[in-house]
């Protein structure tokens, strides 16, 4: 099944979101639908709204959108939301899912195999929020657009 769009809005960057919300169901490949929509998106913000995004945070949204709708495929039952956001120099990716339980984050284990996505979430964004909503809860994740003019590769996500 195909992901259907829930809401589009595309307003101008004088202070108002550019944003999208997909509605995903199916099965395992709407995680790399997930990966296209998020680079479509990105480009459609730089072309449509001048605003920049580098590379950097072409491909790091991408993995954040593709680890969190993976964990909302394998462990919430039902649908699934992706909701992306320009909030100032930031994307905002979050995505909604049925299951109540909050995610908690491994301590790291090179040995351990499988089940780092949270980790790598959390290692790349620069903001990071889990929180319960009336039904199902949200995670939300937030990129800097613009490569660090310090240099930094990763994040600065608080754990």
């Amino acid at each position: 099944m195909e992901p259907a769009p829930v809401e589009e809005d595309s307003r101008t960057p004088g202070g108002q979101a550019i944003q999208t919300t997909t509605a995903l169901h199916g099965d395992g490949t709407v995680i790399a639908q997930s990966r296209h929509m998020a680079a479509d998106f990105l480009t459609r913000v730089q072309a449509d709204h001048g605003l920049p995004v580098s590379q950097r945070a072409m491909d790091l949204t991408q993995l954040v959108v593709s680890e969190l709708v993976t964990n909302a495929r394998k462990y919430a039952p039902g649908p699934v939301l992706l909701d992306l956001r320009i909030a100032g120099d930031v994307v905002e990716v979050a995505v909604w899912d049925s299951d109540p339980v909050l995610p908690i984050a491994r301590a790291a284990d090179a040995g351990r195999v499988g089940q780092h996505g949270l980790e790598i979430v959390m290692a790349v964004c620069q903001g990071f929020e889990a929180q319960r909503e009336p039904v199902g809860k949200r995670i939300t994740a937030r990129i800097a657009l613009a490569d660090d003019p310090g240099g930094a590769v990763f994040g600065r996500c608080p754990l």
